[in-house]
């Protein structure tokens, strides 16, 4: 076997993998690059990119149906396989950005095969053993399927295989209560499918409960069916689909079924056992500095047991950068912003309304709503608020749920990471109209009693009125 020495090795090129080897490659490091599957990993290839996608397909559908006061909306024509057919061109006209010619240009050699370590020091790849002085494991996660009486009787898909699937389900059943479930039932909806999604609990059920009513009411008056607190019995196969029981009794013939129970991390093929890495069903067990057990081994992203996102895989990337090329300490971020990419979208950083008052006795909770927004109106997209929480006028954590929440949440992932005071958002000036004037007017609020109706305040200006030319 030919062998190969490094700086670096890193096992998997997704969003967190290649960000490791581009900004170490670039900063004079020796990287090799490990990937058995497609570069670019999930997000590219059956996550964030795809999804947004047909969300985006499905949003067109949605606005020529409903129209607007003044523009009439109709049935919109729906081809389901050329809206698959663009899915897969955005897919290929982002993948340059990920490709092995792009990071073999960085100076990183790539190998593409998958890693199995057999040595704390050593994984074999391709018929090549590679020695490194470090290793970064970012292999991902895959699907986690439940174990239901019947699923092995009938065809099923995951988000590995939905984007694929080029044939219009007449009627989708989801199973699961998340993110990628609601996303993916809005979008399929929306460009003609009847869609029931089955949730073992209540939906989006770590989001505020105020805003997840609110993304659920809009999927019902949609047509969405979901069934909250119900669960699979068992499946049995159809000629045209397949049948579920429920654990109710309830019946639902579906003519496919995609299964959205969460995801799984990818280290059962990795033989961590051989490199002294210690793991669980979570993933591979770091510390906050994402080093494992094998002091020369670090996990980001999904595999690293957190939160399962592409920017948070980015930002381990800077944390295992920062140690390995320059031995300096550093450590995950435990504040990590999130968005639900329904219409409306539902975004949160921080502490939920619950979890802060269960936290902080002294917390304030400041709300504003897009009904109130002046660019809300213009649009006719008014439903929405934003929450903010805060503890002695520093914000603690942010919920938006409306049109563009997404874009409005990075501005209070700022605010709370450099935990700046509440005076600094209230003091922003905000380009008029737009969404973001939510912000502004939220950390007004916050003075407005101080200032507005206290008397102090009032004796003292009309003190200086009396003086003043």
């Amino acid at each position: 076997m030919e062998r190969i020495s490094t700086d670096i090795c890193i096992i998997g090129a997704g969003s967190g993998g290649l960000s490791v080897a581009a900004g170490a490659a670039q900063m004079g490091a020796k990287v090799v690059l490990i990937e058995g599957a497609a570069m670019g990993g999930d997000c590219l290839n059956f996550g964030c990119v795809p999804s947004k996608a047909l969300l985006a397909a499905g949003r067109v559908a949605q606005t020529v149906r409903t129209g607007t006061p003044g523009v009439a909306g109709a049935a919109p024509q729906i081809d389901f396989a050329a809206v698959k057919a663009q899915v897969a061109a955005v897919i290929a006209q982002i993948a340059p950005v990920d490709s092995q010619e792009r990071f073999e240009g960085f100076g990183v050699q790539v190998i593409r095969a998958y890693a199995r370590f057999f040595s704390p020091r050593e994984v074999e790849a391709g018929g090549k053993i590679i020695r490194a002085r470090r290793f970064v494991i970012a292999t991902g996660s895959h699907p986690m399927i439940p174990e239901l009486p019947g699923l092995e009787t009938v065809p099923y898909l995951t988000n590995e295989t939905i984007f694929a699937q080029s044939e219009q389900p007449a009627h989708l059943l989801i199973l699961g209560g998340g993110p990628i479930a609601m996303e993916m039932a809005q979008a399929h909806r929306r460009l003609g499918c009847a869609v029931t999604v089955i949730a073992r609990s209540r939906v989006l059920g770590r989001d505020d409960p105020e805003a997840a009513a609110l993304v659920l009411a809009t999927l019902h008056a949609e047509g969405v069916c979901v069934l909250e607190g119900r669960g699979i019995a068992r499946l049995r196969p159809l000629p045209d689909g397949l049948e579920a029981v429920l654990d109710d009794g309830t019946t639902l013939a579906g003519s496919h079924l995609l299964i959205a129970t969460g995801r799984t991390p990818a280290t059962k093929a990795l033989n961590l056992a051989a490199a002294g890495v210690a793991f669980t069903e979570r993933g591979v067990t770091v510390g906050p500095n994402l080093r494992s057990s094998n002091r020369r081994i670090y996990a980001v992203g999904d595999v690293a047991g957190g939160l399962q996102f592409t920017h948070v895989a980015g930002a381990h990337a800077g944390v295992v950068i920062r140690q390995m090329l320059f031995g300096l300490p550093a450590k995950q971020a435990v504040i990590v912003p999130t968005v639900t990419y329904t219409d409306p979208e539902l975004a949160q950083i921080g502490l939920t309304e619950a979890d802060a008052r269960a936290r902080h006795p002294d917390v304030q909770v400041l709300r504003q709503e897009f009904l109130h927004n002046d660019r809300a109106v213009t649009d006719g997209k008014t439903a929405g608020f934003l929450k903010l929480m805060l503890v002695k006028g520093r914000p603690v954590g942010v919920t938006i749920v409306g049109a563009g929440s997404g874009e409005l949440i990075g501005l209070w992932a700022l605010a709370i990471s450099a935990r700046l005071k509440v005076g600094a958002m209230a003091a922003m000036i905000a380009p008029y109209p737009t969404r973001g004037e939510i912000s502004k007017r939220a950390a007004g609020a916050y003075f407005s009693p101080k200032l507005f109706d206290n008397m102090a305040v009032k004796r003292v200006v009309r003190l200086v009125q009396r003086f003043l030319p």
